[in-house]
């Protein structure tokens, strides 16, 4: 609704807003006599996916909207960007749109729009500024470095000509010829052409209860959006994140020469760090360990700047870290001969998850096999010399000490451990159990079964389980904050008041529910599908801690740029007012989580 909400002068702020800064000027005073100032509240949608689109293009002046693709938060936008534009490109409303925070934006009509796309300043700009709105909101940084990986031409990502079906097809007929030739679509002949994909079938035949005689003109999709054999990736990325589909046919002249997936394009962004963990692989010798960590945090930054959730990228460096082990392990074993006995190497706390995103202190131990006991010396050799070149890569040795030149011996004295701790769940015992239950063997040939075994007897145990549950709930979110997040002077700690009681509990509820999962989310899906946890709080909760390490990776990126120590503490000054919502209901979810918790398992005793 049109409502003059603000004094600031629409014409004022537009001509200090980029692109309309670099306009000429009669070419803005032309665009800009019909721009209007529009007032909209919190929750109401502006356009829906499928629906109308939208006929203006939008500059935010206060407030934010969110922009949302199947019930998922892709970006916000925030004061001084735009929206809009892609509705009034492509005529289709791809991305739902929903005011986050009561809006004032001012409003460009469509036709102004499109005649401002003459100039090149102005067009490139909306080319260049779609995939930075769609990307997780990581500012730009030196540490996002890698570039070069998403420059080539989408020509190189075509695996195999495309395979086409007439019009006349069914839909079984579709699906057979992709099951054999192992692809998830094909092309429909026709004027014009058009493309059937695996997801047609879902969303198009199964949920509207079609058969598979079903012509394939009711669920093809006509006219294709394709982009050139020379389009950068990058550039190709973009479209099929503007177009909201999943697969981009690629041509030369007038010819399909085949069909890119977004797992191709997704891949393929990746590379710059997939070279890193080669680079790894081969490293020289024990001299080029240092400089380890400033990889990681820029691998880190590409990804999370790339779209990627903190989540997600938490597997790319599990798998970095990995490398980086094996090579030192294989330099300590031509340093110390061959083993006496098979061994495996072990991580916990958050490698062992698979949740680390930069370099933290070191958590891992060794075991062996029991005939190897008599060779223990080695053993201690491997781990001290392992250890040690794990600190020159950039991983601090733990402060507790819980590091495998301490913590190596035989798997039975493992296992003899691990049921201890299980038997006897003394304070100490706990404390050791929350660190190495979350254990993952990262390179070694000796199998853990054992060690497995013990975990999965926990189940059985509802005493340690209390027990364990009313330690982890110990660590609790600042009650104050619940209520509040104002002040200059406020401290949140985003690890121990929210990642880690989120993370604790968890364990406990994977260990009840006998999973195998190490990582937090997995744990939590894994819980409410065995029963032990209410779906709504589950699915509240691990969205609280997918924003939690989001804004903490986020927080630490910016301080490595600026040359900051990294610390997981954030001041509630350094926060937008919408991050201090979103982490203010974070943080009511993480309460929920503990209460239901605290009921679960009974720990008020």
């Amino acid at each position: 609704m049109a409502e003059p909400t603000t004094t600031v002068d629409p014409v004022a702020y537009l001509r200090a807003t980029a692109p309309f800064a670099t306009l000429r000027r009669e070419l803005f005073d032309e665009a800009v006599r019909d721009v209007e100032v529009v007032f909209e509240p919190a929750g109401k949608q502006l356009v829906r996916v499928g629906g109308a689109p939208l006929e203006h293009l939008w500059v935010i002046r206060k407030g934010a909207v969110r922009l949302e693709r199947d019930g998922q938060t892709l970006q916000l936008l925030e004061e001084g960007e735009t929206f809009g534009y892609t509705s009034l490109v492509s005529g289709e409303a791809t991305l739902d749109v929903v005011v986050e925070e009561d809006l004032v934006a001012y409003r460009l009509p469509g036709a102004a729009f499109r005649a401002l796309l003459g100039d090149a300043s102005f067009a490139g700009h909306f080319a260049a500024g779609l995939a930075e709105r769609l990307r997780a909101s990581l500012e730009q940084s030196p540490v996002a470095t890698f570039r070069a990986d998403v420059s080539g031409a989408v020509e190189q990502l075509v695996k195999r000509p495309p395979v086409w079906v007439e019009e006349t097809s069914t839909v079984r007929d579709a699906a057979r010829i992709m099951r054999e030739a192992s692809i998830s679509s094909v092309l429909v002949r026709g004027a014009p052409a058009g493309i059937v994909t695996d997801r047609d079938f879902r969303n198009r035949v199964l949920a509207d209860d079609l058969g598979p005689e079903t012509s394939l003109t009711r669920i093809v999709s006509r006219p294709l959006r394709t982009v050139t054999v020379g389009t950068p990736i990058y550039e190709a990325w973009r479209t099929l994140l503007d177009a909201g589909v999943h697969h981009l046919p690629v041509v030369r002249g007038d010819e399909i020469v085949g069909v890119v997936t977004a797992g191709d394009l997704l891949k393929h962004s990746a590379s710059g760090p997939v070279a890193v963990l080669r680079s790894v692989e081969r490293l020289p010798s024990r001299e080029s360990l240092p400089g380890y960590a400033r990889k990681v945090a820029e691998m880190t930054a590409v990804l999370l700047a790339g779209g990627l959730e903190a989540s997600t990228i938490s597997g790319f460096v599990a798998r970095l870290n990995d490398a980086l082990v094996h090579r030192i392990l294989r330099w300590a074993e031509a340093d110390l001969g061959a083993a006496p006995a098979p061994w495996a190497w072990i991580a916990f706390g958050s490698e062992g998850r698979m949740e680390q995103t930069l370099l933290t202190d070191q958590d891992n131990a060794l075991v062996y096999a029991d005939e190897g006991e008599a060779a223990r010396e080695w053993y201690a050799a491997l781990a001290a010399r392992v250890n040690e070149d794990l600190v020159a890569a950039g991983f601090p040795e733990c402060p507790g000490g819980y590091m495998a030149k301490r913590w190596h011996g035989p798997l039975s004295e493992w296992t003899r451990r691990f049921r201890g701790w299980i038997d006897a769940p003394a304070p100490q015992a706990l404390l050791e159990a929350s660190i190495f239950f979350d254990f993952r063997r990262v390179a070694g040939t000796l199998g853990l079964d054992p060690l497995d075994a013990a975990l999965t007897e926990a189940a059985g145990r509802p005493v340690f389980l209390r027990f364990l549950a009313k330690a982890a709930l110990d660590f609790r979110p600042p009650p104050l904050l619940l209520l509040r997040l104002k002040g200059t002077s406020s401290v949140v700690d985003l690890k121990a008041h929210g990642i880690s009681p989120i993370v604790f509990l968890a364990r406990c509820y994977g260990l009840e529910a006998g999973l195998r999962a190490r990582g937090t989310l997995e744990r939590i899906d894994g819980a409410q599908r065995a029963g032990k946890v209410d779906e709504e709080v589950a699915t509240r909760v691990a969205e609280a801690y997918r924003y939690l390490i989001g804004l903490r990776l986020r927080l630490q990126l910016r301080r490595i740029a600026a040359g900051d120590p990294v610390t997981n503490q954030v001041a509630l000054a350094e926060l937008t007012p919408l991050e201090r919502t979103r982490l203010k209901d974070a943080l009511r979810a993480v309460k929920s989580w503990q209460d239901a918790g605290a009921f679960h398992f009974k720990t008020e005793f």
